[in-house]
């Protein structure tokens, strides 16, 4: 498995390419932006996009969504709790931010434990509420793309609509932190970490 990291938009919200580089078939993790970025090392790559992934619906994780899906027409994935929010630009507070409003459909509802294959990887899909309330980490082999539940010696907001402080610790604690202690954390912004690190210095988890 590769992972590639861009960092898309004027909010910097972590982009990632997943791939097998057995197959080159690949999954697009919260295209935030600059599509044109992101298609240029799909193309460079030369990758066989299968589907978009949403962790969240916040506009800085959606906003090149349908501009992507116009180059690589492949389903758009969302747990259903945050469907609501693709289409209200107000709910996922696109209409405050400077890319304007976006609302678009979901093509794929998502639930927890839902496995998502493409080539020879398979997302698994942990509903992990809290930063709102279809928030999910995707696990593919010993990493998990966290969105914006977990990041490097810090966690999300829950100061937004739909979001829990309390549901965002017990997301963290009971469902990411589980894992290995070399499981790597891919987080929606910011540097990459591990579970271990996250366990001894993150000082919410303490």
């Amino acid at each position: 498995m590769k992972v590639v990291t861009i960092p898309a938009g004027i909010y910097a919200a972590n982009c990632y390419l997943v791939y097998s580089e057995n197959t080159k078939k690949a999954i697009v993790i919260d295209p935030g932006g600059d599509v044109d970025d992101i298609m240029a090392k799909i193309e460079e790559l030369n990758l066989d996009i299968e589907y978009i992934i949403l962790t969240h619906g916040h506009g800085d994780h959606i906003g090149g969504v349908l501009e992507l899906k116009s180059f690589i027409d492949v389903p758009i994935a969302i747990h259903k709790e945050d469907e609501y929010m693709l289409k209200n630009g107000n709910q996922n507070l696109s209409s405050q931010m400077v890319m304007g409003t976006i609302e678009l459909n979901a093509d794929i509802l998502l639930e927890d434990g839902d496995e998502i294959s493409f080539g020879d990887l398979t997302a698994k899909i942990i509903h992990t509420p809290g930063h709102t309330p279809g928030g999910i980490s995707i696990k593919i082999g010993n990493s998990i793309f966290t969105g914006d539940t977990l990041f490097a010696g810090s966690i999300g907001r829950t100061d937004f609509p739909g979001g829990s402080y309390k549901e965002i610790i017990s997301s963290i604690k009971n469902r990411i932190i589980i894992y290995p202690d070399e499981t790597i954390i891919y987080p929606g912004h910011g540097p990459a970490t591990n579970v271990k690190i996250e366990k001894a210095n993150n000082p919410f988890l303490r």
